[in-house]
Order: structure tokens, then C-alpha cells, then sequence
């Protein structure tokens, strides 16, 4: 159980405020943050459960909030054809090397970030497509049953479709919060879901809120090209990131 602010419990509850401020503001982002570095003070058990939980909150807190906001259509759509995704996600993880999965995602992500942050004006879908849909939700869904990862190719759509940042935030919880549901309950069923996680959780609430109403009035100010800019920053980070961590695991 977490000893109130020892020095591991303000660690996890300055990384959780950290990646729930970058969720709040632009939608995405807090999986390559919460628990690689949750980990550093906590088993894997406790810092995965921990940050889905949070992600549920969150993801809770604004779609109550901007539900208006949300495009229900690519957000079902979005959903449903994850679904097909995660098992591959999950075979993909028992039983193709990690680097080589990693390294392969790495790289479409960068380059298509890298692509559209160097066009002055790239392309973009002006309707739904079914297609680009289905793959994004797809590859969102292998990225999410490997390794917990849903958010770049959700991006990737939200980017493609110029949504304004209120509606792109609103709409990838609107992903968010059933996936992320739906996974804490896995984690529940096989029993690491404890008193532990539930106890890091409420100590970090007051945080998590804190973030939460930041990155709102952040992202209300936030409009058009300067946000898909963030945007594709932000997914080249990850691009980097999961080359990166490819390399590192190649050495291993």
C-alpha cells in the first residue's frame, strides 16, 4: 500500500498528472508515458492497471463533459473495427519478436507525421471513409492488444480529417473510454486489479482532476494548423519513441 507522499507516491503522482495534462490537451499521448515511467517505481502489475484506470476516468470526465462534440459515427466505426485488431495485437506479442513490431509501427508512424508536418498544405478526407476508418481503428487495435498502445493510428484519422482540437479530443475518448473499459476489466478477471492499484489511484484523484480541467482550458485555445502541427510533433515523438525502444530491445 502507498505510505502517504513518501517519495515513490509523489513520483507516481507526478507522472500521472504529467500524462493525463498531454490526454486532456490533445487527446492522446499519455501511453508512452504513464507506464514506462510508472514502472521505474512500481511493478508492471501495479503501473498498466494504474494507468488504464486513469485513462478511464479521464476519458469519462470528457466525454460527459463534450459529448456534443464527439463524431459518433468514426468513433463507432473507429471501435468496432479495433475489435478485428486486437487479436493480432495479442498473437503479435506471444509470438513475433517485439523489436521488429515495434520498429515497423516506428517507422509508418514517423513518416507520415514527418511527411504532413513538411507539407504546407497535405491532404485530407473531407467526409468519413470507410477505409482509411477501418485501418486506422485496425492498426489502433493491434497497437492497443500488443502493447496497450491505441492512440497513434486514432490520431493518425483525427489528423487526416482536420477535426477542430475540441472534437478531436472529445472524439478519441469517445474510443478511449470503452477500450479502456473493457481492458480494466480484463485486468480484473485475471486478478491484478488490487487494493494497491485502487490505493495509488485515489491518492493521485486530486492530480488527475487538476490536469484534467488544465488541459481542457489548454486545448479550448488551442485551433486549426497550429494543432495538427502539435499533433504530428507529437506522433513523430512516438515514431521515435517506438524506434527507439526497438533498437534497445534488439540489444537485449
Amino acid at each position: 500500500m502507498p505510505a502517504a507522499l513518501d517519495p515513490a507516491t509523489v513520483y507516481v503522482i507526478a507522472v500521472i498528472f504529467l500524462a493525463t495534462l498531454i490526454r486532456s490537451t490533445l487527446g492522446f499521448g499519455e501511453a508512452l508515458i504513464a507506464v514506462p515511467l510508472l514502472a521505474f517505481r512500481l511493478p508492471v502489475t501495479i503501473a498498466a492497471p494504474l494507468a488504464v484506470l486513469v485513462s478511464v476516468v479521464v476519458a469519462g470526465a470528457i466525454v460527459v463533459q463534450d459529448w456534443r462534440r464527439i463524431e459518433f459515427r468514426a468513433a463507432r466505426g473507429l471501435v468496432l473495427s479495433s475489435l478485428f485488431g486486437i487479436p493480432l495485437g495479442l498473437w503479435l506479442l506471444a509470438r513475433v519478436d517485439d523489436a521488429v513490431v515495434k520498429a515497423v509501427l516506428g517507422l509508418v508512424i514517423l513518416s507520415f507525421s514527418s511527411y504532413s508536418l513538411l507539407q504546407r498544405r497535405g491532404r485530407y478526407l473531407r467526409d468519413d471513409h470507410a477505409g482509411w476508418m477501418a485501418g486506422c481503428g485496425f492498426l489502433s487495435g493491434v497497437l492497443g492488444g500488443a502493447y496497450g498502445m491505441n492512440g497513434p493510428p486514432l490520431a493518425v484519422y483525427g489528423a487526416w480529417r482536420r477535426w477542430p482540437p475540441q472534437h478531436f479530443r472529445a472524439t478519441l475518448q469517445g474510443y478511449f473510454l470503452p477500450a479502456s473499459a473493457l481492458g480494466l476489466l480484463g485486468y480484473a478477471s485475471i486478478g491484478i486489479w488490487t487494493r494497491d492499484v485502487t490505493a495509488y489511484f485515489l491518492v493521485s484523484l486530486p492530480a488527475v482532476a487538476a490536469a484534467i480541467v488544465i488541459g481542457g482550458a489548454i486545448n479550448q485555445r488551442m485551433s486549426g494548423e497550429g494543432f495538427l502541427r502539435v499533433v504530428h510533433a507529437g506522433l513523430v515523438l512516438t515514431g521515435a519513441a517506438l524506434l527507439a525502444q526497438s533498437a534497445l530491445g534488439s540489444f537485449n
